[in-house]
């Protein structure tokens, strides 16, 4: 053992070469540095600090850029047992603390217990006091424990050949950092147009700063063999950032990759928005829905196609869309607001905004007659009530089971598939529409 040199090296964050984070949406991020090391020959321990305090040590990937021969990862330990003031109590058990009560009394004496920062002192003269949390003004320990940091620390034992300058690259997931996309659209007078504008929110929960890192965001369902089953965090504070050229987009894998243009810092505990594309206008349609099956009501949409053509064209992460819609005397009220999925250029976007309040959709069964063994003749009659003042169309969505078919005359048919039929519906302006149709399932 006399060749092995056991050196301890603090390393500071000035020595940082560069971050850079890749963000999922599902509570994971990707962390990359690039650091700069000065090892002796030899058998060492060294402290890698500033780590994220929720990574995944089994994650962790190092290696040296200058020579990776030399340089060698022996053995790792991920430190996180943070200094706190339950924890040093925890550690001082049956040793002697002091401890300082409001009014300024002090108490000296071997720690017995502590449960909650509530602290059990045992005097020289063998009393026993228990202090309550609220009356304790502060605790003295002579010093600090072994085994208790500042800060989550990666420990290791490596391996240098030569004493040298490294410049090394360790990258590792942890938990606590996500993503996620948000849009506002404002609706045109004739409900034609929307104004789009899309954002994206970073979170960072996962116990380290980011300092003018390169940021990624990938979009798309990433398996993970152990999915995070935890509860979304609470966070602090949120900036706002608005980039004139903010990121740069493109598939990658199955998956598309999102490259923000610049460094940006993402501390702790924080929330930062950027702008993910410049507002564009995008044609859209309102769609009139009933389905009285399922909801009842007459429901309110709006689509669109995400093409050029139609405006957009660019592939849109999963998120949230608010809509919003100026009034006659220049305010803008909000008018609704739905969740879309991962949604690739060229398909068709829905955004559901509410239940149309002039109206009304009604559906009754009429009739049911058993037709043989297996088969069911039904007729259902559906009734439509406007109270605009101009006419809409209402598309009727009907579900069916089994092979069926229509018994008779129906309404235009607009789609019509295995298990679902929609119906197109005029009703004129304040006015009524209503039809029946018989279909027989087998």
């Amino acid at each position: 053992m006399k060749n092995v040199i056991i050196l301890l090296f603090i390393f500071t964050s000035a020595l940082h070469a560069g971050v850079s984070i890749t963000i999922y949406n599902n509570n994971l991020a990707l962390v990359r540095e690039k650091r700069t090391v000065e090892l002796k020959k030899g058998i060492q321990e060294y402290e890698f600090a500033d780590v994220a305090a929720r990574l995944d040590p089994t994650s962790v990937y190092f290696k040296s850029l200058t020579d990776p021969d030399a340089l060698f990862l022996l053995e790792q330990n991920y430190e996180y047992d943070l200094v706190g003031t339950q924890r040093l109590l925890e550690k001082y058990i049956g040793q002697y603390i002091v401890v300082t009560v409001k009014q300024g009394a002090a108490l000296s004496g071997r720690l017995l217990s502590a449960q909650d920062n509530d602290v059990i002192i045992q005097t020289k003269d063998n009393e026993v006091k228990a202090v309550k949390a609220d009356a304790v003004e502060a605790v003295f320990f002579p010093e600090l424990p072994e085994g208790l940091i500042t800060r989550p620390t990666l420990v290791w034992l490596l391996d240098c050949k030569k004493a040298a300058k490294h410049e090394t690259e360790i990258s590792y997931l942890t938990e606590g950092i996500q993503w996620h996309a948000e849009y506002v659209a404002v609706v045109n007078t004739a409900d034609t147009e929307v104004e789009l504008g899309g954002w994206v929110s970073l979170q960072n929960q996962s116990g380290a700063s980011y300092k003018q890192a390169q940021i990624k965001l990938v979009a798309g369902d990433v398996h993970r063999a152990e999915p995070d089953r935890r509860p979304p965090p609470m966070l602090g504070k949120t900036e706002v950032l608005a980039l004139s050229s903010p990121f740069e987009e493109k598939a990658f894998f199955e998956y598309h990759l999102y490259t923000l243009q610049r460094p940006a810092s993402l501390l702790d505990r924080q929330i930062k928005q950027l702008s993910l594309f410049e507002p564009a206008t995008v044609k859209v349609d309102k769609i009139y829905t009933f389905d009285g099956m399922w909801y009842g009501k007459v429901r309110v949409n709006l689509e669109f196609i995400n093409s050029k053509t139609a405006g957009l064209g660019l592939p849109l992460p999963k998120g949230k869309i608010r809509v919003y819609k100026r009034d006659k005397d220049g305010s803008q009220e909000f008018v609704g607001e739905d969740n879309i999925d991962h949604t690739p250029k060229d398909e068709k976007v829905k955004v559901y905004l509410g239940n149309a309040f002039d109206i009304v959709g009604e559906r009754t069964v009429l009739q049911v007659k058993e037709r043989g063994k297996n088969a069911r003749e039904t007729t259902v009659e559906i009734k439509l009530r406007n109270h605009k003042s101009v006419p809409v169309t209402v598309q009727v969505i009907e579900h069916q089971r089994g092979d069926w078919q229509f018994v008779g005359p129906t309404p235009p048919v607009l789609k019509k598939d295995n298990q679902t039929v929609i119906f197109k519906i005029d009703v004129p302006a304040d006015g009524e529409k209503s039809f029946e149709f018989t279909v027989m399932n087998n």
